[in-house]
C-alpha cells in the first residue's frame, strides 16, 4: 500500500521490450536506501516488483495487463518517474490510501496559472469519472491530489509548487496520458452494494439502501 506522497524524481535508464510486456531498469536514490528483492515500488503510481538489484537501480518486469491498463507504455530512456516506497506500519498518513493499482488512463487538456498554482485538467472517460468525487482523493500518476471540480467529461486538481518542485506533474504536456487510480473506497461500496452497469446473473448481496437505513446507516 502507498499514500501518494512521492518520495523522488528518478529516471527511465533501460527498457526491454517483449511482445506486449517489458522491462524496466530506473535510477533512484532515496528508494534505493533500504530496498531489498521482492519489495514493490510505486512508479508513475504503478506498483512494480523490484526483481534485481544494483548500486542506484532496480529493475521491474510490467506484464502485459498492465501495460494495456496504464502509460508506462510512453515512457523511453531518460523519462523521469514518481517513485515511492510501500508505506511503512510506523510511517505518517499524509495522502490517502493508493494500492498502485491503475484503473486506467486520462489526458491532460489543459494547463492554467493561478497565481502560486497550477490548474490541470484531466478529460477520463465515465468509467472512471463516475469514482472522482468533487474534495475527495485521485491518484495522477501516483500523486495523491484533492479533485477541485468534476463533470462528465473532465475533473480538476489544483498543484501547488512543492507538489510541482517534488514530483514530474507539471513537466507533462496537453495532451500527455495519465495514469488514473480512483479513490479505493468508493469501489469497494459499489461492489458491496452490487450497483451493475449492465443486468447480470449474479445473486444479490443482500445489502441493499432500505437494508443500510434499517440498520442505522442513514
Amino acid at each position: 500500500m502507498f499514500t501518494g506522497l512521492v518520495e523522488e524524481v528518478g529516471t527511465i535508464k533501460k527498457i526491454e521490450y517483449g511482445t506486449k510486456s517489458s522491462r524496466l531498469t530506473i535510477e533512484g536514490n532515496k528508494v534505493m536506501e533500504d530496498i531489498q528483492i521482492g519489495d514493490s515500488i510505486a512508479v508513475n503510481g504503478v506498483c512494480l516488483t523490484a526483481s534485481k538489484l544494483q548500486a542506484k537501480t532496480f529493475t521491474a518486469d510490467v506484464m502485459a495487463e498492465t501495460m494495456r491498463r496504464t502509460a508506462l507504455g510512453d515512457l523511453v530512456p531518460g523519462s523521469k518517474v514518481n517513485l515511492e516506497r510501500a508505506m511503512a506500519a510506523n510511517g505518517r498518513f499524509g495522502g490517502h490510501i493508493v494500492s498502485g493499482h491503475i484503473d486506467g488512463t486520462g489526458t491532460i487538456s489543459h494547463l492554467e496559472r493561478e497565481e502560486n498554482a497550477v490548474w490541470v485538467t484531466v478529460q477520463a472517460e465515465p468509467k472512471l469519472l463516475k469514482y472522482i468525487v468533487e474534495k475527495g482523493s485521485v491518484a495522477l500518476n501516483g500523486i495523491s491530489l484533492t479533485v477541485a471540480y468534476v463533470d462528465d467529461v473532465c475533473f480538476r486538481v489544483s498543484i501547488i509548487p512543492h507538489t510541482a518542485s517534488e514530483t514530474t506533474l507539471l513537466t507533462a504536456k496537453t495532451g500527455s496520458q495519465i495514469n488514473i487510480e480512483c479513490d479505493i473506497l468508493g469501489k469497494y461500496v459499489e461492489k458491496l452494494l452490487r450497483v451493475p452497469e449492465e443486468p447480470t446473473d449474479s445473486k444479490p448481496s443482500g445489502i441493499s439502501t432500505e437494508f443500510l437505513a434499517e440498520h442505522g446507516f442513514f
